[in-house]
């Protein structure tokens, strides 16, 4: 069993019923659209998907820190963390995000990539997660 300290490549899926503001650090107030999205992310270093703990933690409202963009909208007292696909051992953070549809915020979780955005938005939780699995299984 992964004890999370393998690290890889990660999705968070989350449910938004309805649609809000949310203001995301430096890159301001944006309009989120009710939907399904994914987020792409790395835990590459020495803590692994323990970083999706803290996402986890940040979701549930049990830690209020914010310091990436995905922490604004998973942190969203609307938002729901339904799920996490992962790729252990994997470095395709990039490649899995340009696999999914656009998002609506450039630049989300992109600032030290040249991705439009590593937030997608689209369709049902069940058909975005289907989405995400097949893109992770392209690596």
């Amino acid at each position: 069993m992964d004890d999370g300290s393998t690290g890889g490549t990660y999705t968070l899926l989350l449910d938004l019923p309805e649609a809000v503001d949310v203001v995301v650090g430096a890159l301001g107030t944006h309009r989120f659209p009710a939907g399904a999205y994914a987020y792409t992310g790395s835990a590459l270093g020495s803590g692994g998907f323990t970083r999706v703990d803290r996402h986890r933690r940040v979701a549930a409202g049990d830690h209020d820190v914010r310091h990436w963009h995905i922490d604004y909208l998973a942190g969203h007292p609307d938002t729901t963390l339904v799920d996490v696909v992962t790729s252990p051992g994997v470095d395709a953070e990039c490649a899995i995000a340009r696999r999914l549809p656009a998002g609506p915020v450039d630049g989300f979780g992109a600032s030290d990539c040249d991705c439009r955005s590593h937030l997608a938005v689209g369709g049902s939780i069940d058909g975005l997660r289907a989405t995400v699995e097949a893109a992770h299984r392209k690596n």
